[in-house]
């Protein structure tokens, strides 16, 4: 993690004048373009056609992808970067965030409230099952850097007060927090605390870890299919985890 690195792509980013094609719609949006510019200063890494798709990033032997969600849409691509180079996708998840909600109509902005919710690396683990199958390729690394950002919305939603199915306009970012990485299998035992006890069910590491109990079936859904933590049995109606003694 350079965090001098990141708000000089931050700076270079949001000190420009940022084009639109629309309301609400930037020809990019700002934490990809941070994001992208932080880890590849050079733009000439940038946008890279690679037969028939095109890179976020290619520095001329691996690829980057920055995907803000929604993995199953990349498996295609993985299908054909992954043949040819290592890849490694960048997920940014929201640290803390601060929402503003806009008024299309008159412009306003509202004042900007802080979320309650503060985000962790365990967000990932929803979106690594959608392309569970491509986990234990060797070629595919993450990083889950955790940012603090604004997120602006529109107040065009369908409740009474319009927030409620609400569009996002943008995130911006104010700062990096933190970077989780994940280069090679044995990286997702950080994900299991030290304190969990020898036998576990996807409760106590929810418990433990402080996520909700389907985040934690996820987590423990991926690692089991990583060979990282196996089925010991059952607690009543939960399955009982133990780490693999199997590393290879």
């Amino acid at each position: 993690m350079d965090k001098k690195r990141f708000e000089a792509a931050r700076n270079k980013i949001i000190g420009k004048s940022r084009k639109r094609t629309g309301i609400g719609t930037f020809q990019e949006k700002t934490v990809h373009a941070v994001l992208k510019n932080y880890y590849a200063p050079d733009e000439n890494t940038h946008e890279v056609p690679i037969g028939n798709y095109v890179a976020d990033i290619f520095d001329g032997e691996s690829i980057w992808e920055i995907q803000n969600g929604n993995f199953y849409k990349i498996r295609a691509k993985l299908d054909a970067f992954l043949a040819q180079y290592p890849v490694t996708i960048v997920y940014p998840i929201p640290h803390n965030k601060w929402l503003i909600w806009i008024n299309e109509e008159t412009g306003e902005l509202s004042p900007k409230r802080k979320s309650p919710l503060t985000g962790n690396a365990y967000r990932a683990f929803p979106e690594l099952y959608r392309i569970k199958n491509y986990l234990k390729n060797e070629k595919l690394h993450f990083i889950f850097p955790l940012v603090d950002m604004e997120e602006y919305r529109l107040l065009n939603g369908w409740s009474k007060d319009r927030k409620k199915g609400s569009r996002r306009y943008d995130r911006i970012p104010v700062g990096l927090f933190d970077e989780i990485t994940v280069e090679k299998r044995e990286d997702y035992l950080q994900f299991l605390p030290e304190e969990l006890p020898r036998l576990f069910t996807s409760k106590d590491l929810a418990k433990t870890a402080k996520i909700s109990l389907k985040t934690a079936q996820n987590t423990l859904n991926i690692l089991n299919y990583l060979d990282l933590v196996e089925i010991e049995g059952k607690n009543g109606n939960s399955y009982l985890y133990r780490r693999s003694s199997i590393r290879g």
